[in-house]
């Protein structure tokens, strides 16, 4: 397991493989909260996102599949498929610098403050990661902290990409959490079962 010297990015992608590991056999094909797609298909595309984000820093790596049409299709170790694209992703942000002006992201809207492009990486990783968790029944692994911090930059993410990648952001209320807010930013009820 590789670390990325980025705090927000790490816990995402340790919440990501907590939740996989969690899931269980048969519990593959589960719904998810992402409409029409299963946990196998789910897991894929972020496998495939984390890729394309150590892709356009390193040059190499990219996914070889549509993150964006998932199959399911995992191999034999769906775990050891993501510990190499978490690892690529990891690996790659080690030579981000912290205070750079722009980093490159796999995203429409190009180039982003290393901040935000971290965040980028990790929104992705800790959003799938609480698909994957409440699809299977396990405990949601996004905790409030976390996801104050993704909220703060989830408008530079999202927004250019929302009709596209994102449900419409459901209504918050008073009383939400950090991570009710984030969710519902994100299209998803916080609810979901």
């Amino acid at each position: 397991m590789t670390g990325s010297s980025w705090n927000i990015l790490d816990q995402a992608h340790d919440a990501l493989r907590a939740a996989v590991d969690g899931v269980k056999q048969g519990q593959w094909d589960a719904a998810t909260p992402c409409e029409a797609w299963t946990v196998a298909q789910v897991l894929q595309h972020a496998v495939g996102d984390q890729q394309a984000y150590a892709g356009v820093l390193t040059g190499s790596g990219f996914p070889d599949f549509d993150p964006f049409a998932p199959t399911g299709e995992l191999g034999d170790d769906p775990r050891a498929a993501l510990e190499v694209a978490l690892s690529a992703t990891a690996e790659a942000y080690q030579g981000v610098a912290h205070d750079a002006a722009e980093v490159a992201v796999p995203l429409p809207q190009g180039p982003l403050p290393a901040n935000v492009a971290a965040g980028a990486a990790a929104l992705d990783a800790a959003v799938h990661a609480w698909d994957i968790a409440v699809a299977t029944g396990q405990r949601p692994l996004l905790d409030d902290a976390l996801s104050a911090e993704l909220l703060a930059i989830a408008p530079q993410v999202v927004e250019p990409v929302r009709a596209f990648a994102f449900a419409p952001a459901m209504a918050t209320e008073g009383a939400d959490s950090p991570t009710a807010q984030l969710l519902k930013y994100l299209g998803r009820d916080p609810s979901w079962s």
